[in-house]
């Protein structure tokens, strides 16, 4: 069994020759051909090759490391946009109480000046009054000399005697302490 797979390959071998030599195949040629492409096979993978795996492996790392910043920044922006709502939010606490506070203050301050308005419409009250006792008083005091001047020349005319200056103050003295009682 083996010899006819023989023969075949006997008959396989001899077809191939003469393909080759057809072709104008060398086996030296060949052989050298193989052994030079094997050089600069080696070559190109030691010198080209890893050179290119190399940078295409930084590249790699820093399109990794981008990805991991903008990630980071991405959170880190979050966290100022969280911290800038809470700001914010504190802000408005604040301005609200400041608002709260401001009221309260011119609620107080406007009551005090109501008072102070009121006290003083009080005070210019009180002195209307007694503006107006004092000229009360000069008003009867005049009154009470006019009355006297006209008792006096009423009495004068009356008994057509001429009074003298004791007789007059007698009289005006008279007549006011009746106007009294």
């Amino acid at each position: 069994m083996n010899i006819p797979i023989l023969a075949q390959l006997g008959g396989l071998g001899e077809t191939a020759r003469a393909t080759g030599e057809t072709f104008g195949f060398n086996l030296w040629i060949f052989l050298s051909q193989i052994i030079s492409f094997t050089i600069v096979a080696l070559l190109l993978r030691r010198f080209a090759y890893k050179p290119i795996l190399a940078v295409l492996e930084e590249r790699r790392q820093k399109i990794a490391e981008g990805l991991h910043d903008a990630e980071k920044r991405k959170q880190e922006l979050e966290e100022a946009e969280q911290r800038k709502r809470e700001i914010i939010a504190d802000a408005n606490v604040a301005a609200q109480k400041m608002i709260e506070d401001a009221r309260e203050s011119a609620a107080i301050v406007g009551e005090r000046k109501q008072q102070e308005a009121i006290a003083a419409a009080e005070q210019i009250v009180a002195k209307a009054r007694e503006a107006s006792a004092i000229e009360h008083e000069r008003t009867m005091l005049e009154l009470k000399r006019e009355l006297g001047r006209l008792v006096v020349d009423t009495t004068a005319k009356v008994t057509g005697k001429v009074l003298n200056s004791d007789d007059q103050r007698r009289l005006q003295e008279e007549a006011t302490r009746q106007m009294a009682s």
